[in-house]
């Protein structure tokens, strides 16, 4: 993503067209996200008002699940010279991360 991220942005380029529909296919889906400025922008809690979203205490250092699982990512990752190759090198490391470790990062 180019630019900087606004609450508008993260609506239009992330929630509407990603979060949105991926949660309408999941029964029971509970979503979380932190506290920087574009995820607690009215127009982005407006968006998620219908769906259940998990507390994130305001200033938490506590890391997520899936942040523990994003450090995991950046260790293994190479040094990359463009946009492209970085989104292959992490589509192939997502896709080769042992599912035991993102089990044990969760309980």
């Amino acid at each position: 993503m180019r630019g900087t991220l606004t609450g508008q942005r993260y609506v239009d380029d992330i929630l509407r067209p990603y979060v949105g529909p991926f949660l309408n296919c999941l029964s029971e889906a509970i979503f979380q996200q932190d506290n920087v400025r574009p995820h607690t922008a009215r127009v982005a809690q407006d968006f998620l008002s219908h769906f259940q979203i998990l507390p994130w205490l305001a200033r938490s250092p506590d890391m997520s699940p899936v942040e523990h699982v994003w450090d995991q990512l950046k260790r293994q990752m190479s040094s990359c010279h463009s946009g492209h190759d970085l989104e292959l090198a992490v589509q192939n490391l997502w896709v080769h991360l042992p599912q035991d470790n993102i089990r044990c990062l969760i309980n």
